[in-house]
């Protein structure tokens, strides 16, 4: 058997006037050309419920109608949600199981609230089509069925005869073109990441700043490092515009810092895991002013040097989140730098492992060079890889600090549009860790905050 995906451009002409639902109409005319009526497009609005369950459903399918002359069927199944208006809208499309009249669709997963909007008793119809290559699908049948009749499993009552209403009223013996069988039918709970923080979990901020002497003097106005006393650099700004958003999660504000690639005072020597405060017993900062605090001092103290190891900070990161797997706690590694990563493959085995833990790591590149290497950390194309294991997750989100930088020179404008972009993945990946240890949110507590990362920025 083979499946084929649906395109969006290869829908029958039967579904176009079904894509848009809702219980308000608004009728708005499309004006194309002044003073003559191109067309009108109507909405439908309808108040979604609050219900957060998904369901993973299995559906087969035997004896249905022969459609292609030279073979069998191409079969794939629509479903419907009905409409408080008795119109029907598209919520669902399998894949396509080729030339047979017996198909096996793969498990789907769909939000009650997308299938029924939380009314059990709701209508879902249930269409079978015959793929065709031009886009001109052959209707086999229907059958109709409700989010209880199919929570009840499977069972004789979920076996659906689909019906084609023309051959029905044509053929005095027409019993049916053929039966839909549910094989399987879960229910979840879809939890969000405010869920989650409701519920205590805490996200704890770790920094690291590059330190090597790509930056530059700090002296200099040229470097990325310079300690201008009228605007701040990219370094404090990346760690502002990011940091003042995640510490309204995290309870006590203390937050571990660190530098890599200077030689550290008294002897001199080549660190990439040093605490910017000194002190290696307790590298936390009191918030972030605490860090930006400590930045500074470390600038002036340290001697910029260099390679850029991104591994030691990596690993000191995950070892605490290793300590803490039981969702309780959220770690976010940032990381801000200017170069090309030295460590290359140690990083790439660094995340890989990470990449089990609960944690993100969050990489603003700073400065005009080429951050290709980075590209490859941030798993959003090719999910990386390390000695041929790859990631569990996709932990890492990387961002070119010049693509924010407002051409006015508005830095607060540049520092929301960066913690925009940057912080858009935590929530899923959050949610992704918890998910797949099926770790679920805790009873609300009182003190948490009252908006998402998102509604921050």
């Amino acid at each position: 058997m083979e499946n084929i995906d649906l395109d969006e451009g290869e829908e029958s002409s039967q579904f176009h006037s079904e894509e848009i639902t809702y219980s308000e109409i608004l009728e708005l005319m499309k004006q194309g050309i002044p003073g003559k009526k191109c067309g009108t497009i109507i909405f439908f609005a309808e108040e979604l419920s609050n219900c957060r369950d998904i369901v993973t459903m299995q559906l087969c399918a035997n004896k249905l109608d022969k459609k292609d002359f030279f073979g069998k069927s191409d079969p794939f199944l629509v479903f419907y949600r009905s409409n408080e208006d008795g119109t029907f809208t598209i919520c669902h499309k399998t894949e396509v199981v080729k030339n047979t009249l017996n198909p096996v669709w793969q498990p789907f997963t769909i939000p009650v609230r997308a299938l029924c909007n939380g009314d059990f008793d709701r209508t879902v119809k249930v269409d079978v089509f015959d793929w065709e290559r031009d886009g001109n699908h052959d209707f086999i049948g229907e059958f109709t069925t409700s989010y209880r009749e199919l929570s009840r499993g499977q069972n004789q009552f979920n076996v659906y005869e689909v019906i084609n209403p023309k051959k029905k009223g044509k053929k005095k013996k027409y019993i049916n073109s053929g039966t839909v069988t549910l094989l399987s039918f879960t229910v979840d709970s879809e939890y969000t990441f405010v869920d989650y923080i409701k519920g205590g979990t805490q996200l704890n901020f770790t920094v690291a700043i590059d330190f090597t002497a790509s930056n530059g003097n700090p002296s200099q106005p040229t470097s990325l490092h310079y300690m201008n006393p009228y605007q701040m650099n990219a370094y404090a700004m990346a760690l502002k515009a990011v940091g003042e958003i995640i510490q309204d999660y995290d309870s006590d504000k203390l937050f571990p810092a660190y530098g890599f690639g200077a030689k550290i005072p008294p002897e001199g020597k080549i660190s990439h895991e040093f605490p910017l405060n000194s002190d290696f017993s307790n590298p936390n900062c009191v918030g972030i002013e605490g860090v930006l605090e400590s930045y500074y001092h470390t600038l002036r103290t340290v001697q910029l040097y260099g390679p850029t190891n991104f591994s030691p900070v990596i690993t000191k990161t995950a070892r605490l989140a290793a300590e803490v797997t039981d969702g309780s706690q959220y770690f976010v590694l940032l990381i801000i730098t200017d170069g090309v990563i030295s460590d290359m493959a140690q990083t790439k085995e660094a995340v890989v492992n990470a990449a089990s833990l609960p944690m993100s790591i969050i990489i603003v590149g700073v400065g005009p060079a080429e951050f290709d290497a980075m590209e490859e950390l941030d798993g959003d194309e090719v999910r990386l890889s390390s000695r041929g294991r790859y990631a569990e997750r996709d932990i890492v989100q990387f961002v070119p600090f010049r693509d924010y930088v407002d051409r006015a020179g508005n830095q607060i404008l540049s520092m929301a549009r960066l913690a925009k972009d940057v912080l858009a993945e935590i929530p899923d990946q959050l949610l992704s860790y918890m998910k797949a240890r099926d770790i679920k949110p805790r009873p609300p507590v009182t003190s948490t905050p009252q908006h998402s990362l998102n509604s921050q920025i």
